[in-house]
């Protein structure tokens, strides 16, 4: 824990302090930015303050009263809810506007963790509570150089990967031999296995029908037969399989056939018109000091689909966080879903994957962006048009 980092950024985002609370390691955000793993079970709800100016200190349960021990600063100890609600008042003393792992109306799910009894019971005390959201970013999100080293592996391994597996296709039909979605994504697994990587699930392989969900994914009972005249899209994300290491995640799509017929060359040229207006915004901004939000990275993106009248077809935001996990902690290029106002910051990556989905193909056109200090760039290779498997 970097406690004089904390209190910096507490103080340039104007509040008195950051309270951390859990409950049967319900919060995994305060454990890894507190960066301390209790040595017993958590059945008892503890409470750590770290203010913008001063020692920390905490609040803990008698029955489990190491729980806090690894961090510095005060501890005290209740047992009965009357002695709790007494005890945390006097953390909270003197404050006025604290974080918390709380996003007004679950704008950003992913630091929701604090529950709305515990948020009466810390307004209880007389002090505002806000949200974490920026903070947790800070120290969650940021990646270092050798993060964004192990993303330009995982780059480098995935892409070969993504190659293969259409070329594979193409191969079984020009031959005429059978393949299908199950068995294209088993060779992904395969190769993500020999290359030392790893994901959580996936990847997405989906023809037709299939592509318009977005998180379609078959398996061993439900799969799709790949033929000549059908679309083809194969989502898919992984990173090295080491400590630190963070996710690159994309999406190509090809057409079964030596020239796709117009209506999906003309949604591909959309979507990639859409995914290169969200780049440029970044790219833009980041070299002229702009301060960004998520939401306006996806109003570029969803403004050129909406001008070509696929607007009602496009139902998912144009991109998210990426870190050790493919959904991050970061902001997410989102103003449909949420309306994401947090800041891009220097030291992230993200995804930008537009998409179309109609009723009988989908195509998706997903890429990720690094947001260095003063520059932004597309960490792989673009799809310039749909690919051509015969």
């Amino acid at each position: 824990m970097q406690i004089d980092l904390i209190q910096q950024a507490l103080r340039e985002e104007g509040l008195d302090g950051w309270l951390f609370f859990d409950h049967h390691q319900r919060d995994p955000i305060a454990y890894r930015v507190l960066g301390f793993s209790p040595e017993q079970h958590v059945t008892r709800r503890w409470y750590y303050l770290i203010p913008a100016i001063g020692e920390p200190r905490g609040l803990g349960h008698q029955i489990e009263p190491s729980v806090l021990a690894e961090l510095p600063g005060e501890k005290r100890l209740y047992a009965g809810w009357k002695r709790q609600k007494e005890c945390l008042a006097e953390l909270l003393a003197g404050l006025g506007r604290v974080a918390m792992q709380y996003s007004p109306e679950c704008a950003v799910p992913y630091v929701a963790t604090v529950d709305g009894g515990t948020l009466e019971l810390v307004r209880g005390c007389g002090v505002e509570v806000v949200t974490s959201a920026n903070l947790v970013q800070l120290f969650e999100a940021r990646w270092s150089s050798e993060a964004l080293a192990s993303h330009r592996e995982a780059r480098a391994r995935v892409d070969e990967i993504r190659r293969a597996a259409f070329a594979g296709v193409a191969d079984a039909l020009r031959a005429g031999r059978e393949t299908n979605e199950f068995d294209v994504q088993q060779f992904i697994r395969e190769q993500f296995r020999l290359r030392g990587l790893v994901t959580d699930h996936g990847p997405i392989v989906a023809v037709n029908a299939n592509a318009a969900n977005p998180h379609y994914e078959p398996s061993r009972e439900r799969f799709a037969p790949i033929q000549a005249g059908d679309l083809l899209l194969i989502d898919l994300w992984a990173k090295l399989d080491r400590p630190g290491s963070v996710f690159y995640d994309i999406t190509w799509t090809g057409y079964c056939g030596t020239e796709p017929p117009p209506a999906m060359d003309n949604v591909f040229g959309v979507v990639a018109r859409a995914r290169d207006a969200a780049i440029e915004r970044v790219v833009r901004a980041a070299e002229s000091g702009e301060t960004l939000a998520g939401y306006q990275v996806d109003d570029a993106a969803r403004g050129v689909i909406e001008e070509a009248g696929f607007g009602e077809f496009f139902f998912h935001r144009t991109g998210h966080s990426i870190g050790e996990e493919v959904h991050g902690n970061g902001a997410n290029m989102d103003n449909y879903e949420t309306h994401d106002a947090r800041k891009i910051i220097p030291n992230t990556g993200f995804s930008v994957e537009p998409g179309i989905y109609l009723a009988d193909f989908g195509i998706r056109s997903e890429v990720n962006v690094y947001r260095g200090e003063s520059h932004a760039e597309v960490t792989g290779e673009k799809q310039e048009r749909l690919l051509r498997l015969l």
